[in-house]
């Protein structure tokens, strides 16, 4: 099987309404430059910007909810930003039953990828 099935039964497996949403975010992180690609890492659909970690798509096991994890949350200001026990990563929760926080997701995906381009992390594959 080759890694675009992969990525692609990640997202197959899961439930309704968790697989359309978990759509729309893979969409919408690719929709956010050229330079973000979409790998298999860990067994989930992992983001890289520039080929490195940038973010991941997950479902929360306590809160049944798919989210968004920054690998670099802890530079993000955002009080929507859940770091839990994380002491780098930050994750953004969603309600599949509600509509997306489109400009909100891509506010964060945007500031995120500034600390990518601006050098003010270390670039770890």
């Amino acid at each position: 099987m080759d890694i675009l099935q992969e990525i692609d039964n990640f997202y197959l497996k899961q439930p309704e309404p968790h697989q359309s949403c978990l759509l729309a975010l893979k969409d919408i992180i690719l929709s956010q430059g050229t330079e973000i690609t979409n790998v298999l890492k860990y067994g989930m659909p992992m983001f890289c910007y520039k080929q490195k970690m940038f973010c991941y798509l997950w479902v929360h096991k306590k809160y049944k909810q798919p989210y968004i994890g920054f690998v670099e949350g802890k530079h993000l200001d955002y009080p929507e930003l859940l770091a839990e026990k994380r002491s780098r990563m930050k994750i953004l929760l969603f309600d599949p039953n509600q509509d997306l926080p489109i400009e909100k997701i891509e506010n964060i995906l945007k500031e995120a990828i500034d600390l990518y381009k601006s050098g003010k992390i270390a670039l770890k594959k």
